[in-house]
C-alpha cells in the first residue's frame, strides 16, 4: 500500500549552506537538526526510505525553528524562498520519492507574506504552506496574519501547523527557562492546542470558509481533552469577571467543538498507538493523515517511520480506512495525484 509521509523534515543542501552563512554558529535546536545526517544528506535519506520499500514516499517540509529565528524579515523571506525552490527541485528530480513539498511562510514580512505563499503554491507547485504556533511569542490570530488565511482559503491549499516553543519559555513564573526540555515534551502539544483554540475563537474559519489546517503530533492535546474542549468551554466566561468572554463562543456560527473537529491531524505520535486511535476517533476517518516526523528519533530517521507504520498496520480498522490514512486523505486534501 502506498504510504505518503505528510509531515517529515529536511534542510536541502543549498538551504543548509545559506542558513550557515546567515547564522554562523549552530546552537540549540539548529545544531540538533544539523547533526542528523538524514536532514542534510540526501544519500542517507534515500537509505532510510529504502528500508520501507518503494511504496513509501515523503512530502518534504523545512525543519524547526521558524524562519524568523534565523534573522530579520528579509532573511526569513530569502531562506523561505531558497527552501521552497530547492524542495521543488527535489520533487522534480525524484518524483517517485517526493510527490510534493510544503513551503514555509515568512510571517515576519507582512508585505511579502502572501506573495511568497503565492510563489510557492502557484509557481512552484507547493501542496500547502507551513506556519508555526506563534511568531516570536505573538499569537497567530492577529489581524496582520489574516491575509495569509484569506489567500490559503482562496487557493484551496492547507496550512501545516507546527509547534514552536523554546527553553526560554519557563514552566514556572519564578524561573527564567524551562527545565528538562519540558518546553518540548509537554510544551509543544500545548502550543498546538492553544493555537487551534485561538484560530477557532477568533472566527478565522467563519471569516475564511475553506481554510484547512493540518495539526502536527495527532492534534496536540485536543483529542485527549474533548470533554474540557466541548462541555468545559460551554461555560466559557464563568471563571472570568472583568469581561464577557461568553460572546467569543456564542458569536460563532456553529458550536465551537465542531470547529475543532474540522482540523486535520497526523499520526506523528512517536510510537503512541493510543494517540493515533484518539486522533481518528476525534477528527474522524477523513481527517487523519500518515506522518512520521522523521528524522527526529533516537535512530536518526528510521525509528518513527517504522513504529508508525507498525501501529497503523496493526490498528483494528478496515483496509479502506487504512488506505485513507496512508495516502487517500492527504491526496483528497491537497489534490495530489497518486
Amino acid at each position: 500500500m502506498k504510504k505518503i509521509d505528510a509531515f517529515n523534515h529536511i534542510w536541502p543542501e543549498k538551504f543548509f549552506e545559506a542558513l550557515i552563512a546567515e547564522i554562523g554558529t549552530m546552537t540549540a535546536i539548529t545544531k540538533r537538526s544539523g547533526d542528523v545526517p538524514m536532514m542534510t544528506n540526501l544519500d542517507r535519506r534515500f537509505e532510510v526510505m529504502d528500508m520501507f520499500g518503494p511504496e513509501y514516499q515523503q512530502i518534504l517540509s523545512l525543519a524547526s525553528p521558524p524562519l524568523e529565528k534565523f534573522g530579520a524579515p528579509d532573511v526569513a523571506v530569502k531562506l523561505g524562498r531558497i527552501g521552497s525552490e530547492e524542495m521543488a527541485k527535489l520533487c522534480q528530480e525524484h518524483p517517485d520519492r517526493f510527490p510534493g513539498f510544503i513551503g514555509t511562510v515568512p510571517v515576519t514580512a507582512p508585505d511579502r507574506m502572501v506573495e511568497e505563499c503565492r510563489h510557492a503554491v502557484e509557481d512552484l507547485g507547493a501542496l500547502g504552506m507551513q506556519i508555526f504556533t506563534n511568531v516570536e511569542g505573538r499569537p497567530m490570530d492577529l489581524a496582520e496574519f489574516e491575509p495569509l488565511y484569506e489567500y490559503m482559503a482562496s487557493a484551496g491549499k492547507p496550512l501545516w501547523l507546527h509547534p514552536a516553543r523554546a527553553e526560554n519559555f519557563a514552566d514556572y513564573q519564578s524561573e527564567s527557562r524551562s527545565e528538562y526540555e519540558i518546553w518540548w515534551t509537554f510544551g509543544w502539544p500545548y502550543e498546538t492546542s492553544a493555537a487551534m483554540a485561538r484560530l477557532v475563537f477568533s472566527k478565522m474559519f467563519d471569516k475564511y470558509p475553506g481554510l484547512t489546517v493540518i495539526t502536527h503530533h495527532a492534534g496536540g492535546m485536543v483529542p485527549f481533552f474533548e470533554g474540557r474542549v466541548g462541555p468545559g468551554w460551554d461555560q466559557m466566561g464563568k471563571r472570568t469577571s472583568d469581561r464577557d468572554l461568553s460572546v467569543a463562543r456564542t458569536s460563532l456560527k456553529r458550536p465551537h467543538l465542531e470547529y475543532f473537529k474540522e482540523f486535520y491531524a497526523d499520526t506523528a505520535s512517536f510510537g503512541s498507538r493510543k494517540a493515533i486511535e484518539h486522533a481518528i476517533e476525534f477528527f474522524g476517518e477523513d481527517r487523519v493523515v500518515f506522518a512520521s516526523d522523521a528524522p527526529f528519533d533516537p535512530e536518526g530517521g528510521p525509528m518513527y517511520i517504522r513504529e508508525t507504520i507498525e501501529i497503523v498496520d496493526a490498528l483494528d480498522i478496515s483496509e479502506e480506512l487504512r488506505a485513507k490514512i496512508y495516502h487517500g486523505n492527504i491526496a483528497a486534501l491537497t489534490g495530489l495525484k497518486l
